[in-house]
């Protein structure tokens, strides 16, 4: 069992985690349409929708259950979850300053039979817990759509609460 201090001590910044993890934030996206990236009021943040975009712009398309196994689109949620830090980073410079990743709300593009949306958007949910460690844990909503704009195969936004410097 760990002491409270050794426990504290071991703590990493997100960035630390994110190299750990082996992974790295993109740039943040570019909106597609006629809004921003995100909004701060007080001390939230609204992050807007952002979809599995790669580094080289690509997007992961198709229906889950359909052309899209669950466990391809819970890595295209990690994806997403990758670009909302990106956003989170650009808006206050620093994810350290997150205090509490308080909702998301994850869309899934999916067949009309299909009814497992919560394992998909856990991609999201697991590298946020893995990253912000208890700051990660957040109220979440996981529903399925019709289709999601350029045929996406998920679609997550955020509030987070950031702390004031």
């Amino acid at each position: 069992m760990h002491s409270p201090t050794s426990a504290t001590a071991s703590v990493a910044t997100p960035e630390e985690a994110l190299e750990r993890l082996g992974l790295s934030l993109p740039s943040a996206p570019s909106p597609i349409g006629n809004f921003v990236n995100a909004v701060r009021v007080g001390d939230l943040l609204f992050v807007s929708g952002q979809g599995p975009v790669r580094t080289d712009g690509t997007l992961l398309t198709g229906k889950v259950g359909g052309t899209v196994s669950v466990e391809d689109a819970y890595e295209h949620a990690r994806l997403v979850g990758l670009n909302l830090l990106a956003v989170i980073r650009q808006e206050v410079g620093d994810l350290s300053r997150i205090k509490r990743v308080v909702k998301i709300f994850g869309m899934v593009n999916a067949a009309p039979d299909f009814t497992d949306h919560p394992k998909v958007v856990n991609g999201c949910s697991d590298l946020f817990g893995e990253v912000l460690s208890h700051a990660g844990i957040h109220a979440r909503s996981a529903v399925g759509m019709g289709s999601l704009p350029n045929d996406i195969t998920v679609e997550i936004e955020a509030i987070v609460e950031i702390a004031t410097k």
